[in-house]
């Protein structure tokens, strides 16, 4: 009588039919229903979940407030020194391109865990008649109503290994219940994993959290220190607007908006033609105030300026009987877009179809070209550097862009010009940028 007792009382924790829809036997049921909250109580709770609610705000914002007032003493600290500056922007924009990676990573398995949940759910559903069984034969020993099996898969398979241990099922039943078992398994082990998941998912969103954060006072610093020029910003603004309007094409705009340079100006851009292999050595200058190296050597060697998946790539049929001129790139929602090689911006605004636009000169004839963008945080004139933050996707594809792609997800177009003529920007792209490739 005590072995059937234990047993029962193991058997009886059986989460083999609630959570799949199966009727139990009105005795394997509790008849006694839960006590009623009176009024008062009710109050009592709500008022002191919405005191909780509120002090979780107040922290949270204290928190926040804490945070920006210490990321502006560190940019105070080192904004005087430009080096020092353009070094951090370029720092924290990597940072931040490489927690957008992780996060998409992460939002990638998690889909693939929840799916495979989603089949487990299935397979335990199609088991229903093997369910009715088993609490059948629980019904006989055992008589609290057990819990739900989906939400307590624990539960459900301690109850189904000792169910299969004590020989509470027919002999035929054996197997099946084995398969249920290994079944309830896995269903434990992927939400152990989806609950891993999810909590480095959150580690994650925080961090790009306090990275934007930091990115937005760098990039506010960095424009406020271009305030000086303000005034000959807005003749160059209202110059580059006229130019826009009146121009039908891209060629034409870019050596429109060269042919206003003076002469020294375009005489420092069009300089270091050489194909030489690049000195890497000067790239660790964050001070420099002209292409490292010349743009025609730095084949295999670009990084891209977004982390994304490549729609479409250069010479590929554009849907129109002719050939696209770019490369288009699908991105996250609020991407950060970064200059893929050292530069001056001779234009940054909207240009026709093309949405915002931003007009990168790297020197020796050569011109990228960036699309696309909801937001471009550079201005014009300003000096650039490889890695640097330049702008911000927005949260859709613009109708063009939509058109061009099919995506209605961010999309930014790239292209490579030299003497105004778009170029293959295939060869210029740094090793294993290609492996991003898809569709």
């Amino acid at each position: 009588m005590i072995w059937l007792g234990e047993f029962g009382r193991l058997c009886a924790c059986a989460a083999l039919a609630v959570g799949l829809g199966v009727t139990l036997p009105a005795s394997a049921q509790d008849s006694k229903a839960p006590p009623a909250q009176n009024n008062s109580s009710d109050n009592f709770d709500a008022l002191k979940q919405r005191d909780e609610e509120l002090k979780a705000a107040r922290d949270q914002q204290r928190k926040s407030a804490e945070t920006e007032a210490a990321l502006r003493r560190d940019i105070d600290q080192i904004g005087a020194d430009r080096r020092k500056f353009n070094q951090d922007l370029i720092d924290t924009a990597a940072r931040l391109r490489d927690v957008e990676s992780k996060i998409t990573a992460t939002q990638d398995r998690l889909k693939l865990l929840d799916e495979t949940e989603t089949g487990i759910h299935k397979s335990l559903e199609s088991r229903r008649e093997l369910i009715s069984e088993v609490l059948a034969a629980l019904q006989r020993i055992g008589r609290r109503a057990p819990p739900a099996l989906i939400a307590s898969p624990e539960d459900a398979l301690q109850s189904v290994r000792t169910a299969m241990v004590l020989g509470a099922v027919l002999p035929q039943m054996r197997h099946e219940l084995s398969v249920l078992a290994n079944e309830l398994s896995d269903l434990i082990a992927v939400r152990k994993k989806i609950d891993t998941e999810r909590e480095q998912l959150r580690t994650e969103v925080a961090s790009l959290g306090r990275e934007q954060l930091r990115m937005t006072l760098l990039v506010d610093e960095r424009q406020r220190q271009l305030a000086e020029r303000e005034k000959a910003l807005d003749a160059e603004r209202t110059r580059a607007g006229g130019l826009a309007r009146d121009v039908d094409n891209l060629k034409e705009l870019i050596a429109k908006l060269e042919q206003g340079l003076d002469q020294a100006t375009r005489d420092t851009r069009e300089a270091a033609r050489s194909d030489n292999r690049p000195e890497l050595s000067a790239f660790r200058d964050p001070g420099r105030l002209a292409p490292a190296v010349a743009f025609a050597s730095l084949r295999g060697q670009v990084p891209s300026p977004v982390n994304g998946v490549r729609l479409k790539e250069f010479g590929a049929p554009d849907g129109n009987g002719g050939a696209e001129k770019g490369l288009s790139i699908a991105t996250r929602t609020g991407a950060q877009v970064t200059a893929p090689a050292d530069g001056w911006v001779v234009y940054a605004g909207a240009f026709r179809s093309y949405g915002q636009l931003l007009i990168l000169n790297v020197g020796g004839g050569y011109h990228v070209l960036l699309a696309g963008m909801e937001r471009i945080s550079v201005d014009l004139g300003q000096f650039v550097l490889t890695g640097e933050p330049v702008a911000l996707m927005g949260n859709g594809s613009h109708i063009a862009a939509i058109l061009a792609t099919g995506s209605s997800q961010p999309v930014l177009y790239v292209e490579f010009r030299k003497d105004g003529v778009p170029v293959d920007p295939g060869p210029w792209w740094a090793a294993g940028e290609g492996e991003k490739v898809r569709g």
